[in-house]
């Protein structure tokens, strides 16, 4: 069997979720498969250390212009070029022109909401605009196209049948994301401190994932922290990832509160590596968010041994079950009195700690892979007598 795998952006500097939730995919595969043949179409960028190739794993780079015309026009020459017979898309959309059966990963449907396009209209980027609206145009076709669309929680599979009018399994399934195994209480006094010196990080502070996309809930959680720091009278700092300090600026302007400011701390971009040692020196992990499909942060957080703080909306109860703190993220008092129980409350705070270590280890990558492995074999066993 060939198997094609898009990895768009997999060679790119800066990797997100989608990216990641790829890369791990692959790497598992590597290890699991040396039988079938796989390629991998990934766009021409800098990091070509991200993936190497195997005996049966080969990486093909695909120079088709910018996402739409590379996925559109380029993707699909290229596997059917290598003759595969799956190909296998990661990133909510696909070619709609291809005859070769069709497994897309459809990590979520924010952006077909209504309610979340009209947050979108005002606050979102260019480019998060421009993504949003391709998607729109796209993964209505894709979802008719594929042989399987494969989402990563229960509440997002419900959400995607409801809203295509998708019923039972045979079409459209769940599969959990993972949480890889780097990530892990770090101890090392010298790594904590070189990781401590290289990002600029406070002795004591939260740590929040934020960014300009409005179902992050950064204008909600700066709020909360807010309130937090004029309740509590601590010098909690907040570290804050890769954000725009303009962007920043505005939002503490519209929260009455301009001189938060000198309370956060902006990293910049943070590489996966030095991610663990970050997590195991904050205080409280706070991922507020208002819609999310899984939410890998949280578990991220929950293997090094830190209490989270999570939302009641969408998919995160689901996966983080008794482990987290859950409030609605759509009332920032709720976040605040969270920080506060949680820093006031030491047994309370231990007991998230191991339950969420212990949450933690019920998703894996490997699991995942063996996952997707027997779907391509049916995929396949299926196709093959026709």
């Amino acid at each position: 069997m060939k198997i094609g795998i898009e990895g768009q952006r997999l060679f790119r500097k800066k990797k997100h979720g989608m990216d990641m939730v790829a890369l791990e995919l692959i790497k598992n595969l590597q290890e699991l498969d040396h039988t079938n043949e796989y390629f991998i179409f990934v766009k021409p960028d800098e990091d070509h250390s991200a993936l190497k190739e195997t005996a049966n794993f080969k990486i093909i780079e695909i120079n088709a212009g910018p996402y739409p015309t590379w996925e559109q026009i380029g993707l699909p020459r290229a596997a059917k070029k290598y003759g595969c017979d799956i190909l296998h898309c990661t990133s909510n959309t696909a070619p709609f022109f291809t005859s070769i059966p069709l497994v897309t990963i459809l990590h979520d449907i924010i952006y077909m909401e209504s309610s979340y396009l009209k947050i979108v209209t005002s606050s979102a980027s260019s480019y998060q605009k421009f993504g949003n609206i391709y998607r729109k145009l796209v993964v209505p076709r894709v979802v008719k196209k594929s042989k399987k669309v494969i989402t990563v929680s229960h509440f997002e599979k419900n959400r995607i049948g409801e809203f295509f009018g998708i019923k039972g399994d045979a079409k459209l399934d769940a599969i959990y994301n993972g949480v890889s195994e780097h990530f892990k209480k770090v101890t090392d006094k010298d790594e904590l401190q070189r990781v401590k010196e290289k990002y600029k990080l406070p002795d004591h502070y939260f740590f929040f994932l934020g960014n300009t996309d409005p179902k992050k809930n950064t204008k909600g959680t700066l709020k909360a922290f807010s309130d937090f720091l004029k309740q509590s009278q601590t010098n909690f700092k907040l570290v804050m990832l890769d954000y725009d300090k303009t962007e920043l600026t505005k939002l503490l302007v519209e929260i009455n509160d301009p001189a938060l400011i000198d309370h956060i701390v902006l990293t910049g971009y943070v590489v996966n590596s030095d991610l663990p040692a970050i997590y195991s020196q904050c205080s409280v992990f706070l991922y507020p968010s208002l819609r999310e499909s899984f939410g890998i942060p949280m578990l991220e957080a929950m293997r090094c041994n830190v209490p989270v703080i999570t939302s009641n909306t969408s998919s995160m109860p689901e996966i983080a079950a008794d482990a987290a703190h859950i409030v609605n993220p759509f009332n920032p008092e709720e976040i605040t009195q969270g920080l506060i129980k949680i820093i006031e409350n030491d047994a309370y705070r231990r007991t998230l700690c191991d339950q969420g270590l212990e949450r933690s280890k019920a998703f894996s990558w490997k699991n995942m892979a063996k996952e997707y492995l027997k779907l391509y074999e049916s995929i396949h066993a299926e196709t093959s007598k026709k």
